[in-house]
């Protein structure tokens, strides 16, 4: 494969064959010899194949083998020639990550802080299968995919200020008609509900700032304790995917589109199959935005139940599994980021004012045990469709992590750190293992040396919420 440097951390694949455009790779040369061990650049490049495509076939710092597209995968499609492929966003639509910053200080916390993990396992559902505790009424289920955290926070879920601090609002307009009543069946016993995998709520401080000037308008400073929610949209959405690449798989000949790999699986965006995908992924987007909205209400309330306060305000919401059309150089474009984060810089409309002085928060997480980052976006994200990376990303499968690690010793391991886990199973933390993922403080100096988004403040945990 022919890799050629064109900047410091910044690699590109030439456009060659019946690739339109090259691959353009973010990485140090330690993350690059990762993605080499796996299909994550041969993925990239069957990316660039794609009708429609402009710009380049996209990789973040944390670039790792996924489902027919690299999960940190960025595409860009024009919207007159361009796809739309299930495969570019994920099963996990919407997977994404919120962060809640508290009025205390860490050292506030430590006193009760397992009493506090304690309560936010037992308010919030977690583990495999794991069932929400909320039974909708007929039709709930429809206004939760129409309308999103607005739902959530007209029922008493949070606070209308919540939604200010929501990527797109916490609604993307969709048609809960077309989702299946199976996606319908999976997603109403499942709303508020952490799931399991790489999902955690995690009780964190801030024990750096980079970014004074950024770090005030978010509200942040050292020593500050927050609070961190990562999870998607659940079977909702994972049934959604499935049921849109079957149908895209079907419109493939009618089309006349010939792909490298069938799990790209796609439709001109423009096309009925294309428009129909897109409402239905973002009634699946919408629901994960309640998912989250109604965890954060739950936690608030074990704040209030350990604590007797609960004034957990929102720093921001934002996505790493979606699909959106968007404007850049004066042009719109269906952006697909699968494992990548929106990075937009100062100024742009889509940013809440409270933020347009600095750009947009960007929340990147790490693995369990380590420490997570809070970016900002920058104008050098323009030439990446506002785009960077969404967290540490796997170098171990979950079935070879659990060959190598005991949950319960990776448990103890962290405990002696001073880091509490609260855990559903133990072979979920055995999957999550810190040793499974990259090294999170390099994926954010990639990210921040290259200028997609510039770090505000880094993290660490405290306690950690794991299915």
């Amino acid at each position: 494969m022919n890799f050629k440097r064109i900047g410091d951390n910044l690699w590109e694949v030439p456009k060659e064959g019946n690739m339109k455009v090259p691959v353009r790779i973010v990485a140090s040369e330690e993350l690059l010899e990762m993605m080499k061990m796996d299909l994550t650049i041969h993925q990239a490049i069957n990316v660039s194949m794609l009708p429609g495509i402009e710009g380049a076939s996209f990789v973040m710092p944390d670039g790792h083998q996924g489902y027919g597209f690299p999960i940190g995968g960025v595409a860009a499609f024009n919207m007159e020639s361009g796809i739309i492929s299930p495969g570019g966003v994920g099963y996990d639509i919407n997977c994404g990550v919120r962060l809640l910053k508290t009025d205390m200080d860490h050292a506030e916390l430590l006193g009760k802080k397992h009493s506090l993990l304690v309560s936010m396992f037992k308010n919030v559902p977690s583990g495999l299968g794991s069932k929400g505790k909320v039974r909708l009424r007929q039709g709930d289920m429809d206004e939760v995919l129409e309308h999103g955290a607005k739902w959530a926070v007209e029922n008493d879920y949070g606070w209308k200020e919540d939604l200010k601090y929501t990527e797109e609002g916490g609604r993307m307009p969709s048609d809960p008609r077309l989702i299946s009543e199976q996606a319908k069946k999976r997603g109403s016993s499942q709303l508020g509900s952490l799931g399991s995998g790489n999902h955690f709520l995690e009780l964190q401080y801030v024990s750096e700032i980079f970014d004074e000037r950024a770090a005030k308008a978010f509200g942040l400073y050292e020593g500050q304790a927050v609070v961190m929610i990562h999870t998607g949209s659940r079977g909702c959405g994972h049934q959604v995917c499935s049921d849109y690449l079957r149908t895209m798989e079907k419109a493939l000949k009618k089309y006349e589109l010939v792909l490298p790999d069938r799990e790209l699986a796609c439709a001109p965006i423009a096309s009925q199959e294309g428009r129909e995908y897109f409402k239905a992924m973002s009634g699946a987007a919408n629901f994960a935005w309640a998912n989250r909205q109604m965890i954060t209400h739950w936690t608030r309330e074990s704040f209030e139940s350990v604590y007797g306060h609960s004034e957990l305000e929102m720093l921001y919401d934002v996505a790493h599994n979606i699909a959106k059309e968007e404007q850049h150089k004066g042009k719109r474009f269906m952006v697909h980021r699968k494992g990548a984060t929106r990075a937009l810089w100062k100024d742009r409309p889509e940013i809440t004012p409270d933020y347009k002085s600095v750009g947009q928060p960007v929340i990147i997480p790490g693995s369990m045990g380590t420490a997570s980052y809070v970016l900002c976006g920058h104008e050098n994200a323009s030439e990446f469709f506002g785009s960077t990376a969404h967290g540490a990303g796997r170098v171990l499968s979950r079935s070879k992590a659990i060959k190598r690690f005991r949950g319960e010793d990776v448990s103890d391991d962290l405990g002696k750190r001073g880091i509490d886990v609260v855990a559903d199973q133990m072979r979920t933390v055995a999957e999550e293992a810190p040793e499974a993922y990259k090294d999170i403080d390099k994926v954010a100096d990639v990210s921040h040396e290259v200028g997609i988004a510039t770090k505000v403040a880094r993290l660490l945990p405290l306690g950690v919420v794991k299915g």
